[in-house]
């Protein structure tokens, strides 16, 4: 585990901190400084990000150590040397100059490379490395997937000092939005938030029967709509939750399913809806309230779905609700609300009512948390507990910001090989020659591209790469860009409780020392909204209308909540076959009859 700054020693504590201080006051100050040239703001994104991946981390062995130091420092003498001059690597128009810029390029290159490498391991890296090999020698490829070449300067130049690569437009979503964000959310689990949200998710559900799960439901939600990361969501409800669930008899596989699936459910849960919800606005166009307005009725149908899961298991396991004991009093319960329902409110104040940017209004929002750091649930003043907090929010901030910088710039290496090479256009050519030109052969192909690609790669990069290649296809085909996109990004979230790579199941069977596969099995069943409503999409695309069309948007939302809600019911309860296939399949036309006569 990184060294946690209470325990580090002074000086490694100073340099933590001054760190953490740095990255978060830059992120910050570039929303009040005006326009700042991308080729200097990128470069010091990843600057900034390089010690908390290289030096801060939990690398053991001396060689790592050693290879960490030698890439940070060359890394940040390369990211500082393009800033420096940004102005005459403008006028280069993506071509390097001399074996110098050359040697700079390809510190880059293997900087991004390593640092995705550390954060998340190898399979996007790798998928980078093949794009950059196609990309130098593709030239040799006989066929229509060959290339005509180009000059090394030209290609390596356009991934390095122009706008084309790694300091392309998703890198810009990084350093300008999704930055901001991952610090108003440090800033709240820092304080009281957390517990804030146990607390209204235990005094809503945890009396009903199923109670406790229902609670994780909740509180995973709401949690995860900050967090934008499954397995952060499940380390830290399920901390909390799944004690509770098996104290109270649940099954273990299905008190770590439920928190799998419901901590998989943050992420597509507004209004933040973690980084992917940015990078969307940024390949759309579209505005992020528009996005987070279509987003809004699926991922209510998906946690509707878990609920009546939930409820079908209470009938079959006669599971109870949390004893009267275990649920806070409702002045708790007001008192914790306050630490998150602030801040909240103050972003959706800044962007609803006054018309702020999401990032101005966030920066309010991390004003309006940072001031209730100051203070806790039983409104106690102590400089070091503030003290404390404020460490644990910046360090928080900066690895969270590091990891996700690490991930946006390896996937932008990959996005500009596609660009350059023409690679992205033909095989969306490809897809629409295998699928016969048909929209839902070509869905079935991208949703198992998401599986693939997902499988221990973070959502939004499998997203990302996932958009960049089919999405064309399918707009080919007739949908919308938002429908294309909305059902991309939930199919890239099917790794996390679907097997053979299950990241969510993984972290919540360690958990509580249950069998993965066992939770696995579970959480498809519960976790069945994930399969069906990126479909129920396409089939009624009234489901993400809210906006334009809120009437339709609402009976469709009504139509394929009874029919997934029969589904659930009929994969989990007690019952005979004949019963539970005429609740599955009559759930399945109930969902889809808007193909058959829409």
């Amino acid at each position: 585990m990184p060294t946690s700054t209470a325990s580090a020693r002074p000086i490694h504590r100073f340099i933590l901190l001054a760190c953490a201080a740095t990255l978060v006051a830059f992120h910050l100050g570039l929303i009040f400084s005006g326009l700042v040239p991308n080729l200097v703001s990128r470069p010091l994104h990843l600057a900034l990000a390089l010690p908390w991946i290289f030096l801060f981390s939990a690398s053991t062995g001396l060689i790592s150590r050693v290879t960490g130091y030698v890439i940070a420092a060359l890394g940040l003498a390369a990211s500082l040397w393009v800033a420096l001059n940004h102005n005459t690597l403008i006028d280069q128009y993506g071509f390097l100059e001399g074996d110098f810029q050359i040697a700079v390029a390809a510190v880059l290159l293997v900087t991004v490379l390593e640092a995705a490498r550390r954060a998340i391991n190898w399979p996007l890296p790798l998928v980078a490395v093949l794009a950059l090999a196609y990309g130098l020698f593709g030239q040799h490829i006989p066929g229509e997937f060959g290339h005509s070449g180009t000059p090394i300067e030209s290609f390596l130049g356009t991934l390095t000092i122009a706008e084309g690569g790694i300091w392309g437009s998703l890198t810009g979503v990084s350093v300008s939005v999704v930055a901001i964000f991952v610090i108003f959310g440090a800033v709240l689990n820092a304080g009281e938030a957390g517990q804030g949200f146990m607390n209204v998710a235990a005094t809503a559900a945890g009396r009903l029967n199923g109670g406790a799960a229902k609670v994780s439901v909740v509180s995973s939600a709401l949690f995860g709509s900050i967090s934008g990361s499954a397995s952060a969501n499940v380390a830290s409800t399920g901390a909390i939750t799944l004690p509770a669930m098996t104290r109270l008899g649940y099954p273990k596989r299905l008190a770590a399913a439920v928190e799998a699936v419901a901590s998989s459910g943050g992420q597509i849960m507004p209004p933040l809806m973690g980084a992917g919800a940015f990078v969307m606005v940024e390949l759309t166009g579209i505005p992020y309230t528009s996005i987070m307005a279509a987003a809004i009725l699926p991922a209510l149908l998906y946690f509707i779905a878990v609920w009546v899961g939930i409820n079908a298991y209470a009938s079959r396991l006669d599971l109870k609700g949390m004893d009267e004991a275990d649920r806070p009093d409702l002045k708790a319960t007001l008192i914790t609300t306050a630490f998150f329902l602030v801040p909240f409110s103050v972003l959706l104040w800044g962007m609803f009512a006054v018309g702020y940017t999401p990032q101005y209004a966030a920066c309010l929002a991390i004003l309006a948390g940072f001031l209730l750091l100051f203070t806790d649930a039983n409104f106690g003043f102590s400089i070091k507990k503030t003290s404390l907090r404020m460490e644990a929010a910046l360090v928080a901030a900066a690895r969270q910001v590091a990891m996700i910088a690490s991930i946006i710039l390896c996937a932008s290496i990959i996005i500009g090989v596609l660009s350059i090479t023409g690679l992205g256009v033909k095989i969306t050519s490809l897809i629409l020659s295998v699928s016969g030109g048909y929209l839902w052969p070509s869905l079935f192909l991208t949703a198992l591209a998401c599986l693939v690609l997902g499988m221990e790669v973070p959502t939004t990069a499998a997203y990302v790469i996932c958009v960049s290649v089919a999405g064309p296809a399918l707009t080919q085909l007739g949908l919308e860009p938002l429908q294309a996109h909305l059902f991309v990004f939930w199919f890239a979230l099917l790794s996390t409780i679907t097997p053979p790579v299950c990241g969510a199941v993984f972290i919540a069977a360690g958990m509580i020392n249950e069998n993965w596969l066992k939770v696995a099995v579970t959480a498809m069943a519960l976790g069945i909204g994930l399969y069906i409503i990126p479909l129920g999409m396409i089939a009624n695309p009234d489901l993400i209308g809210l906006s334009d069309a809120p009437l339709a948007a609402l009976l469709a939302f009504a139509q394929i909540g009874l029919g997934l809600g029969c589904i659930s019911y009929g994969l989990i309860a007690a019952g005979s076959t004949v019963k539970k296939a005429a609740l599955i399949g009559g759930g399945l036309v109930i969902v889809f009859i808007q193909l058959a006569f829409g």
